[in-house]
């Protein structure tokens, strides 16, 4: 009967570990794609053909949620085009709802534009926060439609400063960090955020890595997860002068860590895919080569623990 009773005690004790475990905090990916969406508005290639045709290949604009299932909260990381669709999604997931706060990385169409839904024509928040750097508070505050948002009280706009973290419960902080990128209308973040176990940083958005004042080799080293730009996957993808618009390609950062451990390149999900990246077609031969060489895609409906 001793025997009995350790073993209850020692199946309560694993039981309740799992528990624990369950009740970490999380990101969820919300959508992977490049700001346009897969497929893309006015693509007839055959990039976009198969999600034409299959509908269930959608992909939406590359956002993550970030969830503490203790407290129920949960905040977004951009608010996309995709968003109605996101919010979907992630209720679905977390069976939580309302938000409690969006961070926008900077003012292209696919992080800000799904503001948008929270006016008095779909949701009507009320003073929902919305955390912006000063340049992108700017240009929301100056520019219709987004400061009627603003004026009706449907948000709150609440200050970020390069480097300087904000701690949202006493188990989750995140810190924006500034990243080069094509700053028309604001800066551009990058976000680090932190539990008491582990660390992810998310740029779904930079120019190329030797343009940035921190080396990403030795970032990633310190990290347990990294969402990277993986907008293009090589060079001559586009029918146009790539150096333009330019974001590491996929292949570039391969070739930066291919010296890094198993474990390193364990930790880099490329995220904010183009249409016209291969990555984006499930069985692609360039999908097989990224996950061979070791690394990760991010996919829709991720679930990464914290």
């Amino acid at each position: 009967m001793r025997y009995f009773y350790l073993i209850i005690f020692i199946c309560f004790l694993a039981c309740n570990k799992s528990m624990e475990k369950e009740k970490e905090p999380y990101i969820v990916v919300l959508g992977t794609a490049q700001d346009a969406g897969y497929p893309q508005a006015n693509c007839n290639k055959n990039c976009c053909a198969n999600a034409w045709e299959n509908p269930q290949n959608t992909k939406y604009v590359s956002c993550i949620a970030l969830v503490d299932p203790v407290s129920k909260q949960q905040w977004l990381i951009d608010a996309t085009p995709d968003i109605k669709f996101q919010l979907r999604l992630l209720e679905k997931q977390t069976k939580i709802n309302p938000l409690d706060g969006i961070f926008i990385t900077h003012a292209h169409i696919g992080h800000y534009a799904g503001l948008m839904q929270l006016g008095r024509e779909v949701i009507g928040t009320e003073n929902m926060p919305v955390y912006v750097m000063q340049k992108m508070k700017s240009f929301i505050k100056r520019n219709a439609p987004w400061n009627q948002l603003i004026k009706i009280k449907n948000v709150l706009l609440k200050d970020l400063e390069n480097k300087q973290a904000i701690q949202l419960n006493k188990r989750i902080k995140i810190t924006p960090f500034l990243v080069p990128h094509r700053d028309e209308y604001s800066e551009t973040v990058g976000y680090r955020i932190e539990t008491k176990k582990k660390t992810l940083i998310y740029i779904p958005d930079i120019d190329k890595w030797h343009d940035w004042d921190t080396d990403i080799s030795n970032l990633i080293t310190n990290v347990d997860y990294a969402l990277l730009d993986g907008t293009f996957y090589q060079d001559g993808e586009l029918e146009r002068d790539m150096s333009e618009i330019p974001h590491p390609f996929v292949k570039e950062t391969m070739g930066l860590f291919s010296k890094h451990s198993k474990e390193d390149k364990q930790k880099i999900y490329f995220i904010h895919l183009n249409h016209t990246n291969p990555l984006l077609i499930d069985g692609s031969i360039e999908q097989k080569e990224v996950v061979g060489l070791g690394f990760n895609i991010a996919k829709q409906g991720n679930i990464i623990e914290l």
